[in-house]
C-alpha cells in the first residue's frame, strides 16, 4: 500500500459569512437547519445527497418506533409536525399512521420516504435555508485551543469553497465536521471492542399484509431456515420486513458485521454485501413466510443503515445508569422511551441470547416510564460555537443504542439549532447558554420537556 503524502496548495472562492453552518441533512440536520431558519438565522444546510431524511429516506429507514411511551407521547417539535403532516397526506402505515395510535403506543410507524424527502424540502424552503445538496464537507478551518469553528471547506461540482460562520451544527452522524476540528472522540471498533452491524435495507413489494405477520411467524421461519442451511450466514437477529404502505414495506435484514463507517473501504464493501445480502433476504421471505410468495424487491438503499460510529466527547455524557434510573435533567432538551437497542455483533447464539436479553428485558421501559436528554451532550467539551446532533451526540455505547433513533436525533437537531441562534445573539459560549431560555423557545415550538 502507497503511504506516501501529496501536497496541494490551491486559491479557492470565499463566500460571504453565514449565521449557521449546519452539516449533514438527515433528521438532526434538516431540524437544526430549519428550527435556526424559523428563528431568523441565515443558514446554509450542506447535504451530501440528492435529498434530506438522512436514515428515513437515503439509507430507507422508514418507520419511526417509540414516538410514545404506552401511556402518552413523549417525542414532540419537529417530529411532532412530519408526523401530522405526513398523516394528513395520506403518507402513513395503514392502521398505525393515526393519532390515536402514536400518541400512546410504542410501536413502530412506517412512511413513504417521499413524501418525507418532499416535506423536508419544503420546510426548509419556507424557513429560508440556503438548502445545497451534492456538497460535501471536506475539511474545516478551527482552533482547538480556543475550541472555535472559523469556517468550513465544501465541495460540490462547482468546485472548493470556504464558509465562514458564527456557529456550525455537526449532523453528519459520523462526527465528522468535530472530528476534523479536532474534537476528542470514542469511535466503535477502536474505543470499543466491536461495532454494531449496519443493515442495507431495501424496498419490497407485493406483499399481503393481511397474511403476513412479522411478530407472529418471522423468528420461527428464520430458524427453520437456519436448520436448512438456507443462510450464507446464520444470523438469527433479523429485523425483518416492516409494513409501509398497501403491500409494500421496507425490508431490514442482513447485518453487515464489522462494518467501519469511518473506513471508504469498508463501506465499500459493505454496500456490495448488503445487495447481496437483500436479494438472499427477499427469497427467505418468499419461501418461507406466508403472503410473501410474490414479494419483489424494488431496489436497495443509496445509503446503508447506520448504527454507531464516532461519538463525541461532550459537556456531558448521557450514560447507561442515567438510562437505568430514567433520570431526568433541569436542562433537558427533548425527552424519550427508546429501549437500548444494541445489535448483535456475530451470528453466534450467545450474541442473539445477549440482544434478547438486554432488548426485552435489562433495558425495556415499563409504560409510562421516559428519560430526559441533557443539553450538555450536543456540545464538544471545551468549544464556543460547535454542537453535533444525532447519532453522534455524547453518549456511552448502550445509550447510544437507545437515542441513535432518528425521533431523538430530529430532536436534538431541533434543539442545535435553537442553542446555536441564541448564542449568536448573546455572543455565549456554547457550554454558558442560558438553558432555561433555550427550553422556552423549545417549548413555544412544540417540544415536550416533562419538567
Amino acid at each position: 500500500m502507497n503511504t506516501s503524502t501529496y501536497t496541494l496548495r490551491r486559491e479557492i472562492r470565499r463566500e460571504a459569512p453565514f449565521d449557521l453552518v449546519v452539516a449533514g441533512g438527515g433528521p438532526a440536520g434538516a431540524a437544526a437547519a430549519i428550527q435556526a431558519g424559523r428563528l431568523g438565522a441565515r443558514v446554509l444546510l450542506a447535504e451530501g445527497t440528492g435529498t434530506l431524511g438522512g436514515m428515513g429516506t437515503s439509507a430507507l429507514v422508514s418507520q419511526w418506533s417509540n414516538i410514545a411511551n404506552g401511556v402518552s407521547m413523549v417525542v414532540g417539535g419537529l417530529p411532532e409536525e412530519w408526523l401530522t403532516a405526513l398523516h394528513a397526506g395520506g403518507h402513513l402505515q395503514p392502521g398505525r399512521g393515526r393519532p390515536e395510535y402514536w400518541q400512546k403506543e410504542t410501536g413502530g410507524i412506517g412512511f413513504h420516504p417521499e413524501a418525507l424527502k418532499r416535506l423536508l424540502d419544503q420546510q426548509c424552503l419556507d424557513a429560508g435555508v440556503d438548502l445545497r445538496f451534492f456538497t460535501k464537507l471536506v475539511d474545516v478551518d478551527a482552533c482547538a485551543a480556543s475550541g472555535t469553528v472559523n469556517g468550513v471547506i465544501l465541495h460540490s461540482v462547482e468546485g472548493f469553497v470556504y464558509v465562514p460562520a458564527g456557529a456550525f451544527i455537526d449532523a453528519t452522524g459520523d462526527a465528522h465536521l468535530a472530528h476534523m476540528a479536532g474534537v476528542p472522540c470514542r469511535t466503535a471498533g477502536r474505543d470499543t471492542p466491536r461495532i454494531m452491524p449496519p443493515t442495507l435495507c431495501a424496498l419490497v413489494a407485493n406483499v399481503d399484509f393481511s397474511r403476513f405477520d412479522r411478530l407472529r411467524d418471522q423468528q420461527a421461519a428464520v430458524e427453520q431456515a437456519i436448520a436448512d442451511g438456507y443462510f450464507s450466514q446464520p444470523d438469527r437477529h433479523v429485523p425483518g420486513l416492516f409494513r409501509t404502505g398497501d403491500s409494500w414495506g421496507i425490508l431490514n435484514a442482513g447485518h453487515l458485521f464489522d462494518t467501519d463507517a469511518t473506513s471508504q473501504r469498508s463501506l465499500s464493501d459493505a454496500m456490495i454485501k448488503g445487495r447481496q445480502l437483500s436479494e438472499e433476504y427477499t427469497e427467505f421471505f418468499r419461501r418461507y413466510l406466508p403472503g410473501c410468495e410474490g414479494a419483489t424487491n424494488l431496489t436497495t438503499a443509496p445509503l446503508p443503515g447506520i448504527r454507531e460510529s464516532r461519538r463525541i466527547v461532550g459537556e456531558d455524557e448521557l450514560t447507561h445508569a442515567d438510562y437505568r434510573a430514567r433520570r431526568h435533567f433541569p436542562d433537558q432538551i427533548a425527552i424519550y422511551c427508546k429501549q437500548v437497542d444494541r445489535h448483535v455483533y456475530d451470528t453466534s447464539a450467545e450474541e442473539y441470547e445477549r440482544f434478547l436479553r438486554e432488548f426485552e428485558a435489562d433495558d425495556k421501559l415499563a409504560p409510562g416510564e421516559s428519560y430526559g436528554i441533557p443539553y450538555g451532550i450536543l456540545v464538544p467539551k471545551g468549544w464556543r460555537n460547535l454542537w453535533a446532533a444525532g447519532r453522534c451526540a455524547s453518549s456511552d455505547l448502550m445509550t447510544n443504542a437507545a437515542i441513535r433513533d432518528q425521533p431523538a436525533c430530529a430532536m436534538m437537531g431541533q434543539a442545535a439549532g435553537a442553542a446555536a441562534v441564541q448564542a449568536i445573539r448573546d455572543a455565549t459560549p456554547a457550554a454558558d447558554l442560558d438553558r432555561d431560555r433555550l427550553r422556552e423557545t423549545l417549548r413555544a415550538a412544540g417540544a415536550r420537556l416533562a419538567n
